[in-house]
């Protein structure tokens, strides 16, 4: 098979895989269509998840298959450089549906969704109709659009998809190339949130910011998350590189709220904000993390804002990554209600401990069974897998961890593996379904000279792959305290939850 080209608007390669991962599946890979076999689990946690299951109707089944296959087609047949052109010209058709609404804008190499997820929580806590766009979806391509902190329905999602494609045929037309499977996305949500009407638009880039699609709004409010190496054939090799194509979302006069970040990172961004005239708001010195401790189902917070302190707000999520992920979405929030700037008081602490005390994130630390204990995390990059790695040692304290690990080929493979090395007893290395993914014996070659070659087994298939695990997990005896980790892509974590029960 050649290889796939990359997109238009050089969208990262986790679309890559959830494109194929809708058209381009290997049968003999991966078992998780309808009818499959599901792995022997026990029950779980409740689904409220935000993940939807194929609809049941075979009707709206078909069409959003329909409507899946027609965006996977979107892909270039040549790499082009990156342009925002298109989506402008498809906004501007539309009647500039991005602009009819305020908007959040994140950016960040890892903790946009979630961060996403809670801003959106806490919007919705005070009453506000929220829209929310992220990507790359765990499961479901309707993920990626959500109203009032749920996704679409695919019958919406199909109605939307219709609606705008008469204009995007005729930007296609108009345009040297077509508009992309991102870009076309990305059209959708905003027209999706202008025709609900939505009251702020809660906005993840698809990667970087100044040339991501996503970056046609004019946000008020810029969140970026930590910044570290990532998609370096594209964004650049340095943290500056990186962190100055991100910096671009940040417009004339917004408000810069900044996670935790290099020195080099934050030098760059905060030259932009020099010369757009933006406020920024740095955690570690404007707000932050006060207190933490674990907690059953999650940990305890208190959290410092832009308008004061927030004592014990329970957050449902593991790891101390996904508290300070909680601290920026409060400073965001807070931001957008001018609190810290306009005024100095606190957001309802009644409705900031609901808001967080509600919120998930599929697929970042998230338990899917028990005895023993199978925990998913979508980390795909050395960052990830070191806050995974420290989340997984703190919530959970496995007496014996065993990894399943799949990855796609063009990731720092190595340092992923590295990342993970001192939990896990052993590793078994998989491929997901789709073409992107890295062969499973390659990455058992890396693995080997990671772990050493006692610690590594090789299963190609995924459900087989978690059945070792879960068996290896089983042998230490139901009281043991051991537990599985399957990790090291989105595709992998998703079809995994359906291989597992979830779907």
């Amino acid at each position: 098979m050649s290889e796939r080209p990359q997109n238009e608007t050089g969208e990262p390669d986790e679309f890559d895989e959830i494109v194929e991962a809708e058209t381009d599946r290997d049968p003999d890979l991966a078992v998780i269509e309808a009818g499959s076999r599901t792995l022997r689990t026990q029950s779980g946690p409740p689904q409220g998840d935000g993940i939807p299951a194929r609809p049941a109707d075979p009707e709206v089944d078909r069409a959003l298959r329909e409507v899946e296959a027609e965006l996977a087609k979107r892909w270039p047949e040549t790499k082009l450089d990156p342009s925002l052109v298109r989506l402008e010209a498809l906004m501007d058709i539309l009647g500039s549906p991005q602009r009819a609404y305020p908007s959040i804008h994140i950016t960040g190499t890892n903790g946009k969704t979630s961060a996403a997820r809670m801003i959106e929580s806490l919007l919705g806590a005070f009453e506000l109709r929220t829209g929310r766009y992220t990507s790359p979806h765990v499961q479901s391509i309707t993920e990626r659009i959500s109203l009032d902190g749920a996704p679409i329905s695919a019958e919406r999602f199909i109605e939307t998809y219709q609606d705008i494609q008469p204009y995007v045929d005729m930007v296609d037309a108009q345009q040297e190339h077509r508009l992309s499977f991102f870009e076309v996305l990305t059209g959708m949500a905003y027209a999706a949130f202008a025709d609900a009407p939505v009251d702020i638009a809660v906005v993840e880039v698809g990667m970087g910011g100044t040339w991501d699609a996503t970056n046609v709004i004019d946000a008020g409010v810029a969140v970026i998350m930590p910044i570290s190496l990532d998609h370096t054939d594209r964004l650049g090799t340095t943290p500056e590189q990186i962190a100055r194509e991100k910096a671009g979302i940040v417009k004339q006069d917004a408000t810069v709220v900044l996670a935790q970040q290099p020195v080099e990172a934050a030098s760059v961004i905060l030259k932009r904000a020099v010369e757009a005239d933006a406020t920024v708001a740095r955690e570690g010195m404007e707000f932050g993390v006060l207190s933490r401790e674990v907690a059953v189902g999650g940990q305890l917070l208190t959290l410092r804002g832009l308008g004061g302190e927030y004592p014990d707000v329970f957050l449902p999520l593991y790891g101390a990554h996904q508290a300070h992920n909680a601290a920026v979405a409060l400073a965001a929030v807070e931001a957008f209600f001018g609190i810290g700037t306009q005024h100095a008081r606190t957001l309802d602490i009644d409705a900031v401990r609901a808001a967080f005390a509600s919120v998930s994130s599929p697929g970042r630390m998230e338990v899917v069974r028990r005895s023993p204990t199978v925990v998913l995390d979508a980390a795909h990059n050395p960052a990830g897998a070191h806050a995974a790695a420290e989340a997984v040692t703190e919530a959970f304290g496995f007496s014996r961890l065993i990894g399943v690990v799949g990855v796609s080929d063009d990731k720092d493979v190595r340092g992923l593996l590295e990342a993970f090395e001192p939990v896990f007893a052993e590793v078994v290395v998989t491929r997901n379904s789709t073409h992107r993914a890295m062969d499973a014996d390659e990455l058992a070659a890396i693995a080997v000279e990671v772990f050493g070659a006692d610690r590594v087994q090789v299963e190609p298939r995924l459900d087989d792959a978690l059945e070792q695990a879960v068996t290896l997990a089983e042998e230490e005896g139901e009281y043991s305290g051991a537990g599985v980790l399957v990790t090291g892509s989105v595709i992998t974590v998703g079809e995994a939850r359906l291989l597992l029960g979830k779907g």
